[in-house]
């Protein structure tokens, strides 16, 4: 895929820009402590990992009010813990800084909302760092639809074969690879090369600081793959 201008590039952000898995883990606990029922394990809810926050306790609620109710528990440990438990994955900030001084449009495709993807990136002082921010509050459709991502991409003005999508869970590659991007599947997060494999990402890459020089790759053509 040869580029006549640098690539858009997209970023999941729980699990690929930001480390917030403790934070998501001990909301989930918070919400179904003295529930009645199945409560999942840490293992099961980070299954669910990269769709949006209503979607995965629809797994487990007995109707719609309950979801509401499993939320707003969820939500009362999460408001009050972000700022502490939040924190970016080493030499995430130098990344995106060089990544922007070379020109690349940035764009954040995220299945938590809109104002809670700002509050995670003014809390690692990325805030000012996106062009476009994509959440689940933004438009009707959620990973692993392409939705989010086409419209990531319209509001960029980009096309698909001038971008590419990092992200750290199978919802996300999915969520690339049917909207016509290179996809990028980060193993700095929770999940490993073997979680990965099932959603036939375009590229593994083990650490952030390696983006750059993946992206000067792909703009030139060798759109491989990298097992």
């Amino acid at each position: 895929m040869a580029s006549t201008r640098p690539l858009a590039v997209l970023f999941d952000l729980d699990g690929t820009l930001i480390d917030s898995i403790e934070l998501i883990l001990n909301s989930a606990q918070h919400a179904f402590r003295h529930r009645e029922g199945h409560i999942p394990s840490d293992a099961e809810w980070l299954t669910g990992v990269g769709i949006p926050l209503a979607t995965m306790f629809k797994r487990y609620a007995r109707d719609d009010a309950e979801v509401d109710t499993l939320i707003a528990k969820y939500r009362e440990y999460q408001l009050a813990n972000h700022d502490r438990l939040v924190r970016c994955y080493d030499t995430v900030v130098d990344t995106v800084d060089a990544l922007r001084a070379s020109g690349h449009p940035l764009a954040i495709v995220t299945s938590k909302t809109g104002w809670l993807a700002q509050r995670g990136l003014d809390n690692v002082g990325l805030g000012s760092h996106f062009d476009v921010i994509v959440g689940c509050d933004t438009c009707a459709l959620h990973k692993p639809d392409p939705g989010p991502v086409l419209f990531a991409l319209d509001k960029l003005g980009y096309t698909p074969n001038e971008a590419v999508f990092v992200g750290d869970s199978i919802y996300d590659i999915q969520a690339g690879n049917a909207a016509g991007v290179t996809t990028i599947a980060a193993l700095w997060g929770p999940f490993t090369r073997n979680d990965l494999v099932p959603s036939a990402p375009t590229h593994f890459l083990e650490r952030i600081s390696d983006l750059p020089r993946l992206l000067a790759q792909v703009e030139t053509g060798g759109n491989k793959g990298s097992k």
